[in-house]
């Protein structure tokens, strides 16, 4: 049997844009997706601390160090600059190993800093 269960997270970071115009996505800082683990494309939920939405979408990787946290297409209505997201993925995984897995969690600065 296999269970979903939580492999990457980054806590309370700072959305810096928001691109209605994009094809849609989220742009992370590539040194914050290899810090929690993340690969471009791969899909993540993102929860807004600010008024509570949740969406899920898939990553696009951002400029190393740029500290860039951009909702893009549709997500843009969901989120504003200076809001605060919390970025989780998922994996599944066999019951008999997950008790003994460890995500990555990551808690980045005001300014997407790790």
């Amino acid at each position: 049997m296999f269970v979903e269960i939580l492999k990457s997270k980054i806590h309370r970071a700072v959305v810096t844009e928001a691109n209605l115009h994009y094809i849609g996505s989220i742009t992370i800082d590539e040194s914050l997706m290899e810090a929690a683990g993340l690969i471009e494309n791969e899909k993540v939920q993102v929860v807004n601390i600010n008024n509570g939405e949740r969406i899920d979408t898939y990553v696009i990787k951002g400029v190393r160090g740029s500290g860039v946290i951009c909702m893009n297409g549709p997500a843009a209505r969901k989120s504003h600059p200076g809001d605060i997201v919390i970025i989780l993925s998922y994996a599944m995984m066999d019951m008999d190993k997950a008790p003994d897995f460890k995500p990555k969690v990551i808690f980045p600065d005001n300014k997407n800093r790790i």
